[in-house]
C-alpha cells in the first residue's frame, strides 16, 4: 500500500473528506468543484510590513502579515475563523507536524494556530522574501483547512499507483502555491520575478512541488487574478501539474 504523504503543515485545519478514485481527480467535489473556486477577488488590504532585524520586530511583521491575511481571506471563506500565531520558546526546535527538530526558523500550522519559529535567518535578513514566503505558504494550509480541500485531499484513495499518488500530491502543493500568490496580491506585495520565491527552501523535504515551471505557472496565475478560482489543480491537465 503506498501511504499518502504526512503534511502537518499544511493540514493541521484540514475538516471534510471525499474520495477521487481516478486520474484526473473525479468523484471528489471538495477538490474540483470547491465553494471557494466562486469568491470573488479577494479585497487589497492595506499592510504595512517592516521586518527590521531584531526578535520584536520580526514578531511585530508576522503578526501584522497574519493579521491582514485574515482580513484578505474573511469574505472568501464561509464560516471563516480567525488564526491566531503562537511563537515558540528560542529553544524550542521541535516541529509540531513533523516531530522534527529544526535548527532555523520556521513557520507551521499547530492545531487551529500558526505556529513560528525565529531564529537569526529570518530575524538578521536583511530582505523579508523567506518570512514572507513561509507564511503565506503556511496560510495556504489554513485555507485547504478551512474549505475542507485539506481533508479531502488526504482522503484520496491510498491503494492508487504511485504514479497517481503523486500526482495528487502535486495538485495539492501547487495549489498552495498558486494561494500564496493570491494572498501576495491581497496584501500588496509586488511581484515581478518568483524564481527567489521558489527558491526559498521549506524545513521538510516536500519533493511534490513539481517542476520549477510549473510553480511559477500557478504562483503567477494566483496573483495575477487575485482570485481563489484560478487555483484549481485539481481539473488542470497533467502536464501542468508534472
Amino acid at each position: 500500500m503506498i501511504m499518502r504523504l504526512s503534511a502537518g503543515a499544511a493540514m493541521g485545519l484540514a475538516l471534510l473528506s471525499a474520495p477521487a478514485l481516478a486520474e484526473p481527480v473525479k468523484g471528489a467535489p471538495d477538490l474540483t468543484h470547491n465553494a471557494l473556486y466562486k469568491a470573488a477577488k479577494l479585497p487589497k488590504v492595506a499592510c504595512k510590513l517592516n521586518k527590521g532585524t531584531s526578535t520584536a520586530s520580526t514578531k511585530k511583521y508576522v503578526t501584522t502579515l497574519v493579521g491582514c491575511l485574515n482580513k484578505a481571506w474573511k469574505p472568501a471563506i464561509k464560516g471563516f475563523v480567525a488564526v491566531k500565531v503562537e511563537f515558540k520558546d528560542a529553544d524550542d526546535k521541535e516541529s509540531c507536524s513533523t516531530g522534527m527538530d529544526v535548527s532555523g526558523s520556521f513557520s507551521e500550522i499547530c492545531a487551529t494556530r500558526i505556529r513560528v519559529r525565529l531564529a537569526d535567518d529570518w530575524v538578521k535578513a536583511r530582505n523579508d522574501v523567506a518570512v514572507f514566503t513561509s507564511i503565506v505558504r503556511t496560510w495556504g494550509g489554513v485555507v485547504t483547512g478551512q474549505t475542507g480541500i485539506g481533508k479531502a485531499w488526504w482522503a484520496l484513495e491510498n491503494d492508487a499507483s504511485e504514479a497517481v499518488m503523486n500526482e495528487h500530491n502535486r495538485r495539492y502543493y501547487l495549489q498552495i502555491d498558486c494561494f500564496s500568490g493570491v494572498s501576495a496580491k491581497a496584501v500588496g506585495r509586488q511581484v515581478k520575478d518568483w524564481k527567489p520565491v521558489v527558491k526559498v527552501p521549506e524545513f521538510w523535504k516536500n519533493r511534490f512541488h513539481g517542476k520549477t515551471a510549473n510553480r511559477l505557472y500557478w504562483l503567477d496565475k494566483g496573483y495575477k487574478s487575485g482570485k481563489p478560482g484560478a487555483c484549481n489543480t485539481w481539473t488542470a491537465s497533467s502536464s501542468r501539474v508534472a
